[in-house]
């Protein structure tokens, strides 16, 4: 990140409400003890989800690929009385640190944590949801988008995360796999006439999909 992007990045969190104590320790605690901390949410975009959580007022929601819990938290975190997260780590390695800062959090009682593929846990889930978010291999974001869509409610929202990848979608000469899955899955969504969508150009991209 070049000097400009950070200083913007400390204008932004300067002029936005400060992440809570314990999102400051998992962000903190991630940095220092993950292979790549750069997959946390982080507090710019944790803050827009809270905001999203509160405008659509999800009674259930469903999250592809939890990490450390970072996105979790702010999710639950701004979810009413008696709504639910159902959230996917396929990482076991993870599931410690994040129920250890679920319950730090205070919110464990509103995040069920699924261990395993989201490909086979997604089809067993017996809900419907009114948001989603997608944040797991890249590699399986067409099938993600395909499992996921039909357990949204209409007028539900989908939200996934890294959909510029880093720029390489308009690179020409990237080839491989995890770029290639993100572009189809962006076409696909884009020209699927179920849906409307805005790609956004929050941090590396954030594709927000409403069900129709």
């Amino acid at each position: 990140m070049s000097t400009k992007e950070q200083d913007l990045e400390a204008y932004l969190s300067a002029n936005s409400k400060p992440e809570s104590q314990v999102l400051y320790e998992l962000a903190r605690y991630t940095n220092l003890n993950t292979f790549n901390p750069r997959m946390v949410s982080g507090h710019i975009q944790g803050k827009l989800f809270e905001m999203i959580v509160h405008m659509v007022n999800p009674k259930r929601v469903l999250e592809i690929g939890t990490f450390t819990g970072y996105s979790a938290i702010c999710i639950a975190s701004a979810l009413s009385d008696n709504a639910i997260l159902d959230t996917i780590e396929v990482n076991d390695e993870l599931e410690d640190t994040a129920r250890t800062f679920f319950d730090k959090s205070g919110l464990s009682s509103k995040i069920n944590l699924h261990i395993g593929s989201a490909l086979e846990i997604v089809p067993k889930l017996p809900f419907s949801y009114q948001l989603a978010y997608i944040d797991g291999d890249k590699r399986e974001y067409p099938n993600y988008f395909n499992l996921v869509l039909p357990k949204v409610e209409p007028g539900g929202f989908i939200i996934a995360d890294n959909v510029l990848w880093n720029g390489k979608v308009t690179d020409k000469n990237c080839n491989d796999l995890h770029t290639k899955a993100i572009n189809e899955f962006n076409q696909m969504v884009t020209t699927d006439t179920r849906v409307d969508n805005v790609l956004l150009p929050i941090r590396d991209g954030l594709m927000l999909i409403r069900k129709l």
